[in-house]
């Protein structure tokens, strides 16, 4: 052979290991990049479940503050109806001061049921949240009482004495 055909194949031969270190290059770029890919779907798909836990916490929240607007609700109303009794008394007609106490007396009763009612039906279930939901034993031990309370001041409005 001669010498400038040696050379050739000598630069032919470097251009290849030359290209070959290029792909190879190439190849570990390509999978630091699936790797990068992959941490990110998975920290995007992290980042779904996340949110869907947070709106679930959320929904258990907004939950527990309708329970709390309907015993308060149940609460003003006991009070209204007790409270007619005494604001009433000599200014109207007995038969009108017992028909608004017990109206506002069972409108508290209903209160506290539908609290109850409310918290633990509440249709379909969320997403599995961090928090805790107040158990509902404790919910209808609670209410049960404070529907008991009505049905006394109910009682009393009734056979308790109205006038002075």
């Amino acid at each position: 052979m001669t010498q400038p055909v040696e050379e050739k194949l000598k630069r032919s031969a470097e251009n290849a290991r030359e290209a070959a270190e290029h792909t190879q290059e190439a190849a570990e770029h390509t999978q630091a990049a699936a790797k990068t890919t992959a941490k990110a779907s998975v920290q995007m798909k992290d980042s779904a479940d996340r949110r869907t836990e947070l709106a679930a916490n959320r929904t258990v929240f907004a939950a527990e503050r309708t329970y709390a607007a309907w015993v308060r609700t149940g609460l003003a109303s006991l009070a209204s109806g007790i409270g007619a009794k005494k604001l009433l008394e000599g200014v109207v007609p007995d038969w009108m001061i017992v028909s608004t106490g017990s109206v506002l007396v069972l409108f508290s009763a209903f209160c506290f049921t539908a609290a109850v009612w409310r918290q633990v039906f509440t249709g379909s279930q969320p997403p599995q949240p961090d928090v805790q939901r107040i158990p509902p034993f404790l919910l209808l031990a609670f209410n049960g009482f404070l529907a008991l309370v009505s049905l006394a001041a109910l009682f009393s409005l009734w056979f308790g004495r109205t006038g002075g």
